[in-house]
């Protein structure tokens, strides 16, 4: 082989500049680069120093900005961030905020893995938390400490559906100068926004509701005092907790047509919630927007009297009734997540809440019989006719 052979061979492996254009493309581009090279040492420096550009992914990439900008113009905020899952947003807040000593009260009825978080891994790095109950003020007060550096709940508690007493919270936090940070996921800026409320920090799970297709594990956090925006950004980043740019682009296109699918979920959850109630063999149906809701009137008032897409309901009959609804209704996802296009249904004894005791998941109403439902945009007509249909099944057992 020549050398002018061997030459071009080796120069295949070289960079080649990006070609310009004048014009830009329409659809968001995807660059999978991690890392971004720069003309001169002083000019690293200097992006350093300006906050602007990219370096290196792990500290932010083109994708996850683009993202972050859209949530933030759905939750009125600024500077948010968007992380690998919606758990490395709650841990960005806990690794960045809090210390050996500090203490967190977290709502008692959070998202099992969110316990989980607080109850068992906190502790072992110093930090001490407790529990109360969100949709009572006065339990919230009476459980904080002066050391209570932090709250954190949820507007509408996953999976049991419970309304926060945010008015009261959020008093609560002003009073005792302690940082309230709010996860937003079930109720989505669609129905609710905790930083226009008095929040200091709102949190998103963006894989369920925001991405919508099951196909992006994805977190978004953001806050409203700029330092505490840049201490939840230097953790995103000494952590490692940030995200691909593949799932944040394919986010970011399933957000376009985020509010479409939430409003035409949220009709059919209403449909489906009327038609179990009437089903023999279901002892209660959780849905926000009923009037036998527990926190209905309130619910009413926080969520402008919508109900969201998420329902639960308890089946009699126990764990075997529970086996013999999930394979009566094969068409219907039997998967721990939330926010797909399609219904899934979720069974958290099993699931997201098997790390509690049964006497734990007793207290807060998850038995063996209660199941999750996340509706989607099919034909109404078609979930309710398999679910009930399943519902009548089950009971038969």
């Amino acid at each position: 082989m020549t050398g002018n052979g061997n030459d071009d061979r080796r120069n295949t492996v070289r960079r080649i500049a990006w070609p310009e254009s004048r014009s830009r493309p329409v659809a968001t581009p995807l660059p999978p680069s991690v890392v971004y090279r720069a003309a001169q040492p002083d000019a690293m420096d200097a992006q350093y120093l300006e906050g602007t550009g990219y370096t290196y992914a792990r500290e932010g990439h083109p994708n996850a900005e683009v993202l972050a900008a859209k949530i933030d113009a759905l939750e009125g905020a600024t500077g948010g961030i968007v992380t690998g899952s919606g758990m490395s947003a709650i841990g960005a807040v806990l690794l960045g905020l809090l210390k050996s000593g500090d203490h967190v009260l977290g709502g008692n009825q959070l998202y099992g893995r969110s316990l989980r978080l607080l109850t068992q891994d906190l502790p072992r790095l110093g930090i001490e938390t407790s529990l109360a109950d969100p949709t009572d003020a006065a339990a919230m007060a009476a459980a904080l400490r002066p050391n209570t550096r932090l709250i954190l709940v949820e507007t509408v508690s996953n999976p049991t559906l419970r309304v926060a007493d945010m008015e009261g919270i959020l008093g609560l936090s002003r009073a005792s100068g302690t940082l309230l940070a709010v996860d937003n996921t079930f109720t989505t800026p669609r129905l609710y926004r905790p930083l226009e409320q008095g929040a200091d920090i709102v949190i998103h799970s963006v894989t369920k509701l925001l991405a919508g297709h099951s196909d992006a594990t994805l977190g978004y956090v953001a806050a409203r005092d700029p330092e505490v925006a840049l201490a939840l950004a230097t953790a995103n980043a000494s952590w490692g907790l940030t995200p691909s740019p593949f799932d944040c682009w394919l986010a970011e296109r399933g957000l376009q047509s985020f509010q479409l699918r939430f409003d035409r979920a949220q009709a059919n959850a209403a449909l489906l919630a009327e038609a179990l109630a009437d089903c023999p063999g279901i002892l209660r149906v959780i849905y926000p927007a009923r009037p036998d809701h527990p926190d209905h009137n309130r619910a009413t008032g926080l969520l402008g009297g919508q109900g969201g897409n998420m329902l639960s309901f308890e089946l009699e009959g126990g764990r075997a009734a529970a086996n013999a609804l999930v394979r009566a209704c094969p068409d219907i996802p039997f998967a721990p997540t939330l926010g797909d296009v399609a219904t899934t249904l979720s069974h958290p004894a099993s699931s997201s809440h098997r790390g509690l005791t049964p006497e734990g998941r007793a207290e807060i109403g998850v038995t063996e019989g209660f199941f999750r439902v996340s509706v989607g945009i099919e034909e109404p007509d078609l979930v309710i006719g398999e679910l009930t249909r399943a519902v009548r099944e089950a009971v038969r057992c």
